[in-house]
């Protein structure tokens, strides 16, 4: 490797470190600094491979996207089933990921980040949507599916706010969040089986 060539492990190191402190003690906590001490480099060794503050939590930020897409992945089949069963398994998935990595999942949704465009964050966000919009289309063909899927995705990420604050359980007396998914895609896409 020559003077003038990144040190790619380096900056994956640094990703990684930005990833756990997120996971560990939530979005507030990405500081230049801060991932630079727990990946025992100097302060200034992040400016190498992210200029701004902004970079590095777009590289983060794309980690979750990445896992969020691997997961939805995973659990959405392209066989027979229907489209609505589709949408429950990602709304599922999607929940169980926004209550599991809280951290992340604040990080992924901040408006400075996302209208950045750093490190081609929109084009691993978009997808998702997108797989939003087509399942959507297909469950009511009536409608205009983009805003129906906005709008879904709103409930979604209101019940994973909602949620993790404890206040729809103590609100609805609901034990999980699969009745509110329920409620939530009744809601957007009618009663299921009409």
């Amino acid at each position: 490797m020559s003077v003038h060539e990144p040190d790619t492990g380096l900056r994956t190191r640094l990703i990684d470190t930005g990833v756990d402190l997120v996971a560990q003690e939530g979005a507030q906590a990405l500081t230049l600094r801060e991932i630079a001490r727990r990946a025992g480099v100097s302060h200034g060794a992040p400016r190498r491979y992210f200029p701004t503050h902004l970079e590095l939590l777009s590289a983060i930020a794309r980690r979750g996207f990445e896992e969020l897409a691997r997961r939805t992945t995973a659990a959405d089949g392209d066989g027979p089933v229907s489209p609505r069963a589709r949408l429950t398994t990602l709304g599922r998935v999607y929940l169980e990921f926004a209550l599991g990595n809280r951290g992340m999942y604040e990080l992924m949704f901040r408006h400075d980040l996302l209208q950045s465009g750093h490190l081609g964050l929109r084009d691993t966000s978009l997808p998702l949507f997108g797989r939003l919009v087509e399942l959507v289309g297909h469950a009511r063909p009536d409608a205009d599916a983009r805003l129906v899927a906005g709008a879904l995705w709103a409930n979604l990420h209101g019940i994973a706010q909602l949620w993790g604050w404890g206040s729809l359980q103590l609100a609805t007396g609901a034990e999980d969040f699969v009745p509110l998914l329920r409620s939530a895609l009744d809601a957007h896409l009618g009663p299921e089986g009409e």
